[in-house]
């Protein structure tokens, strides 16, 4: 529909009354929606538009726009929500998985032709014909086109993936979005996925053998097409992703035959004695149950593991607690309105008593060994200084020359050696050197160079480093050092606000440093049990930020000084971190 440019009618700001109606019709068309995410997709008091349009066929289209991105559109009184706010709500629609060669072909205008599917093992969604569905690429939940379904789940399966699947209304790159600020789509990993259904029927699972062979060339080229972003952050295909023991971050132990999610429970509560019986204080009480897990028992996961409450039987945070409560083992209280605290702790309790911290089996801890990321060193940090050509005369007699770098020590010796040589020391006043033309030309402004005649010694040599270009050494642990022109650019930390008040945290630079922002971004989404999303940085053409919702820079601080022990002055925005009390 936004394959070729519309002409726009006109472009009004909303009226009251309409954006109360446009909340109750999103509510009512996007029941999944919870009170604070329709308030959040339609701000009450920020800028919204009314755009009316004419496509490229005559179609008369309404759309909504918020914070220079259109959000919603309205064709024959139907509602659509954008890519935009898919990338929000990634899980507003079902969601048909497709490759990404076919991308290209749902830009042009084209619809999605069943044999371009690909059937994940847990099978199709289930819709009707008519329904509204969002479909992403492999590798990312990310929706890059919306559609509606030609037919139903049952009619796709029975025709074999033959046929016309859905009628494709907008898509990413299309003109509606060109639209906005065209910014490209985050980095959703895909669901956890589910074994398949053996009672299937054979006809999906023969339809996904038969696609996969088709498409196994098509795979191989799209791979190498695909998002700068999904290639550093290492996503895995479906095929891989379920050859692989690891997703889901259980990385389970082969031979136990126990349930991964009884594995899951078992792992919960040998983190939650470990972080009483080893790390929890007395002096630490009252302690959120947010701290808890996120400063304490995550780092007590045994290493090749990965601890995530959604998929244990307890699903949250404050069950497992409870269940901890009525085992009398921990004592949680309410202290503030939506905040629960740990009160009290009986560390004679037995459980806590008798807890030891289990060996590693020989399998498992072979498999780690050889499947485990080296931990992370930070990398040795060093300023250096680069002559300027203003400066050549001072330093050529030692043999250096413009663009030369230089380390604070070998230019105090510089200077040093010069001044002697040239019998520049004061000799009534060891403390001073006497200025000749090339310092004066060098170190001095201009309005100085003919009062000034000396300088003591510490104010020459903090000048002559000031007059001196920036630069600094990165070494990495094995790596040979890295010299760059310029200052090291600190790791970012931002704050931003989006809509109904909603903070989310943004961090930038990680790359200079030797983070992997994806990794971070896995473990802070873990830590913070918050969403996290992984994007190109605006006005950057590889660099990534990684942005997680709320005010995260506590569980942020821990990460990067105490585990990371990267120096504080390379880190900016730590001082934005929420006060004690103070909600998030």
């Amino acid at each position: 529909m936004f394959a070729k440019a519309f002409r726009v009618k006109s472009n009004t700001a909303i009226k009251g009354s309409d954006r109360r109606k446009l909340r109750a019709d999103v509510t009512a068309v996007f029941p999944t929606l919870g009170t604070d995410q329709v308030s959040e997709l339609v701000p009450g008091k920020e800028e919204l538009n009314i755009v009316k349009l004419y496509a490229h066929r005559g179609d008369a289209v309404t759309v909504y726009v918020s914070g220079g991105n259109p959000i919603l559109f309205e064709l024959e009184k139907n509602l659509y929500p954008t890519v935009y706010t898919l990338w929000s709500y990634p899980d507003l629609l079902p969601t048909f998985t497709t490759w990404p060669l076919v991308l290209e072909k749902l830009v042009g205008g084209a619809d999605l032709m069943l044999p371009g599917l690909v059937v994940p093992p847990a099978g199709l969604p289930q819709v009707q014909k008519g329904d509204l569905c969002a479909i992403a690429l492999v590798g990312n939940r990310a929706p890059v086109a919306i559609g509606v379904a030609a037919m139903s789940t049952a009619e796709m399966l029975t025709s074999g993936l033959k046929g016309r699947g859905f009628s494709v209304l907008h898509t990413y790159q299309d003109h509606l979005w060109r639209s906005g600020d065209k910014s490209s789509p985050p980095s959703i990993a895909p669901l956890a996925l589910d074994p398949p259904d053996l009672s299937e029927e054979k006809g999906s699972v023969q339809a996904d053998t038969t696609l996969q062979g088709d498409m196994r060339r098509l795979t191989l080229e799209g791979e190498e097409e695909e998002g700068e972003v999904q290639q550093r952050c290492g996503e895995k295909s479906l095929s891989e992703a379920t050859e692989d023991p690891s997703v889901g971050g259980l990385n389970p132990d082969p031979t136990d035959s126990k349930t991964l999610q009884e594995q899951m429970d078992e792992l919960l509560q040998r983190c939650f004695l470990h972080a009483l019986k080893y790390r929890v204080k007395k002096a630490d009480l009252p302690l959120l149950t947010s701290t808890l897990l996120g400063s304490h028992m995550f780092s007590c996961c045994p290493e090749g593991r990965q601890l995530d409450i959604k998929k244990s039987s307890y699903k949250k945070l404050s069950k497992f607690l409870q269940h901890m409560q009525q085992e009398q083992i921990i004592q949680v209280q309410e202290l503030s309105k939506g905040v629960e605290s740990i009160v009290a702790v009986d560390w004679k309790h037995p459980r806590i008593t008798s807890f030891v911290i289990p060996e590693p089996s020989p399998t498992s801890q072979t498999i780690q060994e050889g499947s485990r990321e080296q931990p992370y060193h930070p990398p040795d940090i060093k300023s250096l200084y680069c002559v300027p050509a203003s400066m050549t005369l001072l330093f050529q007699e030692s043999g250096h020359k413009k663009g030369s770098i230089l380390e604070g020590s070998e230019v105090r010796t510089i200077v040093i050696n010069y001044t002697k040589k040239n019998d520049l020391v004061d000799a009534d006043n060891k403390n001073l050197v006497k200025l000749d033309p090339i310092l004066c030309d060098c170190i001095l402004e201009k309005g100085e160079q003919h009062t000034v005649m000396k300088l003591p010694w510490d104010s020459l040599l903090n000048r002559c480093l000031e007059k001196l270009q920036p630069a600094y050494q990165v070494t990495f642990p094995g790596q040979e050092p890295i010299v760059k022109k310029g200052k090291i650019c600190p790791i970012d930390i931002t704050l931003a606000q989006r809509a109904s008040n909603k903070k989310v945290t943004v961090v930038r630079n990680l790359e200079a440093y030797g983070l992997d922002p994806c990794s971070v971004a896995t473990i802070l989404q873990q830590r913070c049990q918050a969403s996290t999303t992984v994007t190109p940085a605006p006005g950057t053409k590889d660099i990534l930020q990684v942005q997680i919702q709320g005010n995260q820079i506590h569980h942020l601080s821990r990460l990067l000084l105490e585990e990371y022990r990267l120096p504080r002055k390379h880190i900016q925005g730590l001082e934005k971190a929420p006060k004690p009390g103070k909600k998030k």
